[in-house]
């Protein structure tokens, strides 16, 4: 058995990482997979509201500590009658502390059958009662685990007409509910004095028909509880693997789209470049940007210099068309890896380009021959998709595939938990 629960929870890991809301859920499953378990009965409710005299008078035997300080402030259970009785902490006990806690457990993860415990003598019921009731009722139409109300220490009671104002005040607080009414003091007074009028007048013995019919459907709601968890686990688990799969598949449209972006829009200045360097390549005889300034000239304003000035304002034009569609995707600044001490340096356009150029024929070679624009194009696109938002989408992508593994994960693992 320790085995199997060992097991259970490894594969409830793999659910609670995709699915942490659930936690409940697969905490009570844990519960309900111990099917040979016998029923619990749970009973909730205040302190000093007769919780524990209630269940030793169930069972016949007084297992359960009763005081009038408070006394339970952990699980106490006794296995009696082939069920499994639990008395917790009072509604108020001390939140910040264990008792709660217990209280939690007793009450949501192991009980089926919760006896919702008030004391006539309190009247009407307050805020937190009436909190409770409707969330076991809600709970007990969707997982069909009962709960029963027991007014208790009806014979607090100052007479009979007292009791009914009691009971019909809490009746119209809740109109549903099915009320007993008890009185723990005359039951044990009949088992005693061998009174059967007072054990029926305790309406103890009329509880203990009640609390049977329902423990006869202990096993029922348990497969009716399981199959309705593990649903709405499957279904839940399925709805995320399909918003994980659509998650993946956008971020995936969305770069390859970027990409064509890009591409196209690379070539489309590349193919602007071309066209407005033509004037500038075009020379009618004897280049003068290749004819080398001798010392002389070195203060004068030659051909050359006149001519190696157009090429290089060319160049800059160009560059410039270049880095705005750069800039434009995010592709401007070199990764960490390749940057130096100068900051200016460390740019795409400088890594792939240069500072300048000085002949024609770097310009024809770069802007205007298949091989230097293929080159170009191979190096931005190298930067682009090493830039920041690139590189953001690619996380984004492993992320998603990752979260749609750890989905489908949980699913197998799910499958495994309804197998055992």
């Amino acid at each position: 058995m320790e085995m199997q629960a060992d097991h259970f929870d490894r594969l409830a890991r793999d659910v609670l990482a995709v699915a942490p809301a659930r936690a409940h859920d697969l905490a009570r499953l844990r519960t309900l997979a111990r099917r040979a378990a016998p029923p619990t009965v749970t009973v909730v409710g205040k302190y000093n509201h007769g919780k524990s005299r209630l269940l030793n008078e169930l069972m016949g035997r007084d297992l359960f500590s009763v005081a009038d300080r408070r006394e339970t402030v952990t699980l106490a259970e006794h296995l009696q009658q082939d069920v499994r009785w639990l008395d917790a902490p009072g509604l108020d006990a001390d939140v910040a502390e264990l008792d709660d806690s217990h209280a939690q457990e007793a009450t949501w993860l192991q009980a089926d059958i919760r006896l919702f415990v008030h004391a006539a003598k309190e009247g009407e019921l307050d805020a937190a009662e009436r909190s409770l009731l409707a969330a076991l009722r809600e709970d007990q139409q969707r997982t069909r685990r009962q709960t029963l109300f027991v007014l208790t220490q009806v014979d607090q009671m100052a007479d009979a007409a007292q009791l009914e104002r009691v009971i019909a005040a809490i009746r119209a607080q809740a109109p549903q509910l099915e009320l007993h009414a008890v009185s723990a003091t005359r039951h044990r007074a009949g088992v005693e004095g061998g009174k059967q009028l007072m054990l029926e007048k305790s309406g103890i013995p009329a509880l203990q028909g009640v609390l049977a019919q329902a423990l006869a459907q202990v096993p029922q709601a348990r497969r009716h509880e399981t199959a309705l968890r593990f649903g709405e686990l499957a279904a839940q688990l399925t709805q995320q693997a399909e918003q994980a799969r659509q998650q993946q598949h956008t971020l995936q449209q969305r770069q390859q789209q970027q990409r064509r972006d890009f591409e196209t829009g690379l070539a489309e200045v590349l193919e602007q470049v071309e066209q407005d360097l033509l004037p500038v390549l075009e020379v009618q005889g004897i280049d003068a940007s290749l004819i080398p300034d001798s010392a002389a000239d070195e203060f004068k304003l030659t051909a050359g210099k006149r001519e190696r000035a157009r090429i290089q304002i060319a160049y800059s034009r160009a560059c410039i068309a270049i880095r705005g569609h750069l800039v434009k995707h995010g592709v401007e600044g070199l990764p960490t890896a390749q940057q130096t001490s100068v900051r200016s340096l460390d740019t795409v356009m400088v890594a792939v380009m240069g500072v300048s150029v000085k002949y024609r024929d770097d310009l024809r070679r770069r802007f205007c021959e298949p091989a230097g624009r293929a080159q170009l194009t191979e190096s931005f696109l190298h930067y682009y998709e090493l830039s920041e938002d690139r590189q953001a989408l690619a996380q984004a992508l492993v992320e998603a595939g990752q979260a749609l593994q750890a989905v489908q994960r949980a699913r197998q693992s799910l499958a495994q938990l309804e197998a055992l």
